[in-house]
């Protein structure tokens, strides 16, 4: 499990592709400590497992389907990408509940500069816009943000990130078109599998 706080800003320093799978590697400073073979690590949202660590790089398997399911098969080398390690027990949930399981892939579709913070919109896959909510909580290539503005009838959103969201993620770099990992609450998710099997 995650909290969507992002611990560090990572690059893509090698990727190997194979027939259904490939093997990326990043390099991190100050962020792996006492990580392990085995260990979760989100990558811009996604949950994948350290398979070769050193103090400043990692490798991780990835597979076919998580390729096609999320924004990972567009980073080449030298993309930057939000990094964080599984919670502790024991480590403040600053953000809210994230699993790492990407939902869908949204589409930036606008961005407004502001004096102290940046509004992105972005349109979400229609499945996912049953999940949100104005001042709910969504999580954009790992990183826990509020929802701002919503309209059902674009499947859009709008987020605001502030100053400290910018300069430590990989959200500023952010273009007209890109692509990024949604993940809705698993709150949401969990409530409406019980109703509609209690409906049942």
């Amino acid at each position: 499990m995650f909290t969507g706080l992002v611990q560090a800003l990572g690059e893509v320093t090698k990727i190997e592709r194979g027939a259904d799978s490939a093997v990326f590697t990043f390099t991190a400073t100050d962020f792996l400590g006492d990580t392990k073979l085995g260990d979760s690590i989100s990558v811009n949202g996604v949950c994948l497992t350290a398979i070769e660590l050193s103090e400043t790089t990692f490798a991780v398997d990835v597979m076919v389907q998580t390729l096609k399911l999320t924004s990972l098969d567009q980073i080449e080398v030298g993309s930057k990408v939000n990094l964080e390690l599984a919670a502790k027990v024991s480590d403040r949930l600053g953000g809210h509940i994230v699993q790492g399981h990407v939902d869908g892939v949204g589409t930036i579709t606008g961005i407004e500069p502001g004096e102290k913070w940046q509004r992105v919109d972005l349109v979400i896959p229609d499945h996912l816009m049953k999940y949100l909510q104005p001042q709910g909580s969504i999580c954009i290539d790992g990183t826990s943000l509020t929802v701002g503005e919503l309209d059902d009838a674009k499947n859009s959103i709008s987020v605001w990130l502030i100053p400290e969201t910018l300069r430590k993620t990989n959200l500023g770099l952010l273009k007209v078109g890109s692509k990024v990992n949604i993940e809705v609450d698993v709150l949401a998710k969990y409530v409406e599998r019980l109703m509609k099997r209690g409906e049942a």
